[in-house]
């Protein structure tokens, strides 16, 4: 069965706003939650940055429902420090949550000062944190030197069902190479015909039978110029383009580029919907294609509306 799952987006609200909205989100029917993970929002205009692994343990505390959250190791983590956290939350949490790591973007891992490497040295460097990350959950003694640097690091506390860590992959070739190493995938949801390339080559690189998670993003309102307005306040500096999104460090030069970007042309570019119905509609592809986890991203503002109507929506469904 395919979980429908609610988006607690970390860049655009406050981790108290986020924990009344999961809460009732399993109260009104979702099967799940997700958890973006930011130091820095995307725009001036969203202006929040919550910290995920503070915020997801008393989020896990006050709901019964599954969790995963991205997080990207490596540069703003030490992996020693991650597989720590990660060992943490699963030991009190066993079996609740998992992990979707990734190579990350300039916007919060440039704070270290030491510069953003080109996606080929991301990768490589996640691959060794990965490493890292698995050796220490399974209680080894670790020493590591290469992009990243570990000495005589050993966890005294471990879970005792380890957490699938699944691969944050936007392209295809992220999505095959992500089939090599990674225990799931998680991507992003759209048309059939380019999710269903990018699940088949992480099927066909050692990705078969692996979970998949699909994140979908909308706007959701109780009108439709409500939607576009929101999403235009919100989420216009998120359509800059994929190469600017990987790539700038800095939130006011998300804003400066996103000056130009018309209502109108959020409206072109991002689902709107009023109904969940059409949000419904909107993600079928995913859950006709057996993914095991529909993430449902509103970008709108207000949550109660969308959560409390497609909450609904799922009771119906069972």
């Amino acid at each position: 069965m395919t979980l429908l799952c609610y988006h607690a987006s970390q860049e655009q609200f406050s981790p108290s706003q986020l924990l009344s909205w999961v809460q009732k989100a399993e109260a009104c029917g979702f099967q799940g939650i997700h958890s973006s993970d930011h130091f820095h929002p995307w725009s001036s205009r969203q202006g929040k940055s919550g910290f995920t692994f503070s915020w997801i343990a008393a989020a896990m505390q006050s709901t019964s429902l599954p969790f995963s959250m991205v997080c990207a190791p490596g540069q703003r983590y030490h992996p020693a420090i991650v597989a720590q956290a990660i060992a943490t939350l699963a030991e009190m949490f066993p079996g609740r949550i998992n992990f979707e790591l990734g190579s990350g973007e300039a916007i919060n891992e440039c704070i270290t000062g030491t510069g953003w490497p080109p996606k080929d040295e991301r990768n490589k460097r996640l691959l060794e944190s990965v490493d890292v990350i698995r050796r220490l959950l399974r209680g080894e003694k670790v020493s590591h030197a290469g992009s990243v640097v570990v000495r005589d690091a050993k966890l005294y506390t471990l879970p005792s069902k380890m957490p699938l860590l699944l691969c944050a992959a936007m392209s295809e070739n992220t999505s095959k190479w992500a089939g090599s190493w990674a225990d799931g995938l998680l991507t992003t949801g759209g048309d059939r015909d380019p999710v269903q390339q990018k699940m088949k080559f992480f099927a066909q690189n050692g990705g078969k039978d692996k979970p998949v998670y699909l994140q979908y993003s909308f706007a959701f309102a109780a009108t439709k110029r409500q939607a576009v307005e929101e999403a235009w306040q919100q989420w216009r500096s998120n359509m800059v383009g994929e190469d600017m999104l990987r790539d700038t460090s800095n939130t006011e030069d998300f804003d400066k580029a996103s000056e130009h970007i018309t209502m109108e042309q959020v409206a072109s570019q991002m689902p709107v919907f009023t109904k969940p119905e059409q949000v419904y509609e909107h993600i079928h592809a995913g859950i006709e294609l057996g993914v095991d986890r529909i993430i449902m991203h509103n970008v709108c503002a207000g949550h109660d509306h969308f959560i409390e109507r497609f909450g609904a929506f799922i009771k119906t469904l069972s």
